[in-house]
């Protein structure tokens, strides 16, 4: 499970809020977000260094909340990514695992760390697993372009999204029939055709640090072992 030299793979994981609420919805479900703990902590064992990126759709997408100011907004989603990543830590942690959370937004209070990428470098070589909380510390930018943000700062082999859907499709397959499933896609197509998997800054950052994305359901928290295995059960996207 290393590079063939020896070294863990390091990879960063990028999950929706919505997934850590389970069947209801809204807020956290217990077995869910132990579950994701797990798959985590398996990896670990497996030697595989994951950054985890998650969203705060759950409690708060800053874009949704149309009651307030746009920037106002972005900074309640982004305290809502906090809360997501110190709950899944606490969860590896109180399961024997271990993880740390850096926050671009200053929470040292709960536990979590400023990010700085060195600190991030010394943690996954002592065995953490990382949360990466507070998006990218400013509004009017996505969790997606953090993602990519903290995999190319970090030294990520690979940014797996997980989604609801196995893959990118070409429409929305819930709603659209004929929606035809991608196996592979380059990052100009992805751009060219509005595929809207990802928002643009982050695929373009991924393009720039040729970062290939990897686009799978993870709505069972396990299919993330299974598609480090084999990247055939999503889409891959790279590629000029």
């Amino acid at each position: 499970m290393d590079d063939g030299s020896g070294k863990p793979r390091r990879v960063l994981l990028k999950l929706s809020g919505e997934i850590l609420a389970g069947p209801e919805g809204m807020g956290f479900h217990r077995e869910t977000v132990y579950a994701v703990a797990g798959v985590l902590m398996e990896a670990a064992r497996r030697r595989i260094q994951v950054g985890v990126v998650i969203g705060g759709g759950n409690f708060a997408r800053g874009r949704d909340l149309s009651a307030f100011t746009r920037t106002q907004a972005d900074y309640i989603g982004m305290l809502a990514t906090v809360m997501n990543c110190l709950a899944v830590s606490d969860a590896i942690q109180r399961h024997g695992g271990k993880s740390a959370v850096l926050s671009s937004i200053p929470v040292q209070e709960a536990g979590a760390e400023v990010y700085a990428p060195g600190r991030a470098l010394e943690l996954f070589a002592s065995g953490n697993t990382l949360l990466f909380a507070g998006g990218t510390g400013n509004p009017l930018l996505s969790t997606d372009t953090a993602a990519a943000l903290r995999a190319s700062q970090t030294g990520c082999g690979i940014l797996y999204k997980g989604t609801k859907v196995d893959g990118i499709y070409s429409a929305d397959p819930k709603t659209d029939p004929g929606a035809v499933r991608y196996g592979s896609l380059t990052y100009g197509e992805v751009l060219k055709r509005n595929l809207r998997v990802m928002d643009a800054a982050s695929v373009a950052i991924c393009r720039d640090n040729r970062l290939p994305i990897v686009v799978f359901d993870i709505t069972e928290p396990h299919n993330f072992l299974q598609i480090l295995e084999d990247h055939s059960f999503g889409t891959v996207v790279e590629g000029e």
